[in-house]
């Protein structure tokens, strides 16, 4: 069984990103942008009411607060500050997800805290702190051996982990820097058959061409890549053809 993620909600005010309504008749799992990278209270409650009304899995997409670089800039941000504002954002999408008849089901960290939560263990356990202190127990997805995964297991959160169809990988299994040509995989046909690769096979071409081992319970498909819902929905067929069942991990 394969959960099929993405991210929405990346919307503010009168400015759109992802297409919510059409990736949610697609995905398991989304993603919900919570206010800090992008996201507003309209945008939030919105994506939460389609969500509860597919019986899509509402998750918090947490981030730096930094709306202005989409939550892809580098920020250090004091350990007890980043879980304040970790279990602020789950709170704030919590509302919107049981006033819809749902509930936030999991947590996900975006862009450069996701990023740096794979290495920084400092930052993974305030990420965990944060999850905590919302309350819960929600399970933390993220990239397999990273420590934000261990920071999760460590404090008795279930960690879920996560392969991206359309992300390039280095030989080390971590995802190559977005700054670096080819870090995005653009090719649709490529993207399927990645996609099949992790579900059945457990692994995927790295940038240098080598085979790398990535167990995954989770694919991502980024919802701001151009043409989104049409490659999430082959993905989905594709998954389904090679005999694997498309369900959420939650």
């Amino acid at each position: 069984m394969m959960d099929l993620n993405a991210d929405l909600g990346e919307g503010f005010g009168r400015w759109t990103l992802t297409d919510d309504e059409a990736l949610l008749s697609v995905v398991t799992s989304a993603n919900v942008a919570c206010g800090f990278h992008a996201g507003d209270p309209s945008v939030m409650r919105r994506v939460c009411a389609l969500a509860a009304e597919r019986g899509v899995r509402i998750g918090a997409q947490v981030s730096y607060h930094d709306l202005a670089g989409f939550g892809r800039r580098a920020m250090d941000v004091p350990a007890d500050e980043l879980a304040a504002e970790v279990a602020y954002q789950i709170g704030a999408l919590r509302v919107f997800a049981e006033a819809a008849g749902s509930t936030v089901s999991y947590v996900k960290p975006h862009g450069a805290l996701y990023n740096r939560t794979v290495r920084d263990a400092g930052q993974a356990r305030a990420v965990v702190e944060g999850v905590l202190l919302a309350g819960g127990g929600l399970p933390v997805l993220g990239l397999p051996g990273s420590e934000l995964l261990g920071a999760a297991g460590e404090a008795g959160l279930t960690p879920v982990r996560e392969a991206f169809a359309d992300r390039a990988y280095t030989p080390e299994a971590t995802l190559v820097p977005r700054r670096e040509p080819g870090a995005v995989v653009e090719d649709a046909d490529a993207v399927v058959r990645r996609a099949v690769g992790f579900a059945v096979d457990g692994g995927v071409e790295a940038a240098d061409g080598s085979r790398i081992a990535v167990a995954a319970r989770s694919l991502c498909v980024h919802g701001d890549t151009p043409g989104a819902a049409r490659i999430a929905a082959r993905v989905r067929a594709a998954l389904e053809d090679a005999g694997v069942t498309v369900g959420a991990f939650t």
